[in-house]
């Protein structure tokens, strides 16, 4: 363990010095003497890229970079930078982030997790797919950070009365099954809605950014091409892991009684509880149907429609409406909190997170402004001629292996804004690129450190990084390939993507360049 420190450590030292020596370099020589803004962004972009990789400052820290440098160096004023670190997409964040603390506070995802494993129940194989959709139903709404590390426990307790019953050795394959389906399935529930995991509220943030004149995307949107996606890895993820790298030996047997177990200590469902669940149903409704959602030969209308001003009601306004509610109701078990949601609430919030998603949005609007988008989209204008399955594959396979050692909202906030310029200088439709890349930064399923489930699951001290490697490989290419299928095949249809046509929002990129 102190030799992992020093290595990591010697790392981020590496990667200190690196940036800093790149940036300098790229102001010393220009990457387009004729754009001075864009040539020292791509100083700042060089330095903020390297850092966040390397981990060599705190992630958050590095994003308040633009804060410092867009002044001093003439990209950006304080004045304009600033407000780009808080917008409609943080409430977002911020509102939904709410909603699930406080179902963390009265227990009630543990209480959907149980119930979920207890309905699916049954054999071994069972098992472990009950725990899976517990994990990526709950992550589909909280962090899954959170859900891996109040699944792992209770999968643990399982795993040690099926030692005792079976043997720890017989055990060993059901114990990495289930180790692995929880940790896959975080991840892959995480990636369904917008509210799931960061990178797909930093992917909306960037698009409006980049394309102020095109369609905003819509919490509906997105889970229409989302779920689809995650249910199918979900299946993959268990057929894999249960029927052919780690298929629990018939001779095991698994005792229910843990699961019943818990489900008792919870006791009957809280008044607290309901409330907070009818909240959530409802936040989830209207986040679903608040705009029109195209279903191919009909489309369902939206609930937006019904106001006066719909076009200034977004998935913002519902998260922090709804959130609201819940500091006005009073509770019945007043020995615990006056409110089913109290000021303690705020304390608890990643405003890590928040500072992160606020980096990334300088680095795009910096992009944008400057024209150093469209200079580096230009340098792969050859990519037009690819098949455009081919590139939405290729984008997936990279942003998947990439994601495996760094963080994956840096990640994504560093490659959308290139994306989204090597789209417009190809004739690709940006969503085409932009979509697949966002999925893909969820889907890291190698290694450890690839995500936080990972790394709660690796931490059990029940798998070897080999045993996570073996599968997550096979899943990381099955993972790329399905998002670039299903992107082809059903994001087409619910943003009305033609690939052959460049739609006139596209332009925007360009139309936002300032000398």
């Amino acid at each position: 363990m102190a030799h992992e420190r020093q290595v990591s450590s010697r790392g981020r030292t590496i990667g200190l010095w690196l940036g800093l020596v790149g940036c300098v370099l790229l102001m010393v020589v220009p990457v387009d003497p004729s754009n001075a803004p864009a040539s020292r962004l791509a100083a700042v972009a060089l330095l903020m890229a390297v850092w966040w990789v390397s981990d060599a400052i705190p992630l958050f820290a590095t994003a308040l970079i633009p804060l410092i440098a867009y002044p001093l160096l003439g990209i950006m004023s304080g004045r304009e930078t600033a407000p780009i670190y808080f917008n409609s997409t943080i409430v977002l964040f911020i509102g939904g982030f709410m909603i699930a603390l406080t179902m963390e506070k009265w227990h009630l995802h543990r209480r959907i997790a149980l119930n979920i494993i207890h309905t699916v129940g049954g054999g071994p194989g069972r098992i472990v797919l009950g725990f899976m959709l517990a994990a990526a139903f709950l992550s589909m709404w909280i962090s899954n950070t959170a859900t891996a590390v109040m699944m792992v426990p209770i999968g643990l307790a399982m795993v040690l009365e099926v030692e005792e019953e079976s043997g720890k050795e017989a055990a060993h394959t059901f114990t990495v099954a289930l180790m692995l389906g929880i940790a896959y399935a975080c991840s892959v529930g995480g990636l369904t809605t917008l509210v799931g995991t960061p990178p797909n509220l930093s992917f909306v943030r960037i698009f409006e950014i980049l394309f102020p004149e095109a369609p905003s995307i819509a919490f509906g949107q997105w889970i229409l091409v989302g779920f689809p996606v995650g249910a199918v890895m979900l299946t993959v993820a268990w057929l894999l892991i249960t029927k052919v790298f780690y298929r629990p030996s018939a001779r095991i047997t698994v005792d229910r009684g843990v699961v019943e177990t818990q489900r008792a200590a919870l006791g009957p469902t809280s008044y607290e509880e309901r409330v907070v669940l009818a909240v959530f149903a409802l936040t989830a409704f209207l986040w679903v149907f608040r705009v029109d959602l195209q279903l191919g030969l009909f489309t369902i209308p939206g609930w937006s429609r019904l106001l006066p001003h719909p076009e200034l009601i977004d998935d913002g306004t519902v998260a922090i409406a709804m959130a609201s509610t819940l500091f006005f109701i009073p509770t019945k078990n007043r020995a615990r909190a006056a409110r089913i949601m109290e000021r303690d609430v705020i304390p608890r919030l990643p405003w890590n997170i928040v500072l992160l998603f606020g980096g990334g949005f300088a680095l795009a609007a910096g992009f944008q402004r400057t024209g150093l988008a469209e200079l580096i989209g230009n340098q792969f204008a050859a990519l037009g001629g690819m098949p455009p399955f081919l590139l939405i594959l290729m984008v997936c396979l990279v942003l998947t292996f990439l994601t495996e050692l760094t963080s994956n909202l840096a990640t994504t906030e560093m490659v959308l804004p290139i994306l989204a310029s090597v789209a417009v200088a190809t004739g690709v439709n940006p969503l085409m690129l932009m979509i697949p890349a966002t999925l893909s930064a969820s889907c890291a399923f190698m290694m450890p450190v690839a995500t936080p489930p990972n790394a709660i699951v690796f931490g059990s001290d029940r798998i070897s990084v080999g045993e996570m490697a073996r599968v997550g490989i096979v899943l990381n290419f099955v993972g790329a390939l399905v998002i670039a299928t299903m992107v082809y095949l059903v994001a087409l249809v619910v943003f009305d993507i033609d690939p052959s046509v460049m739609p006139d929002w596209a332009t925007a990129i360009a139309s936002g360049v300032e000398g």
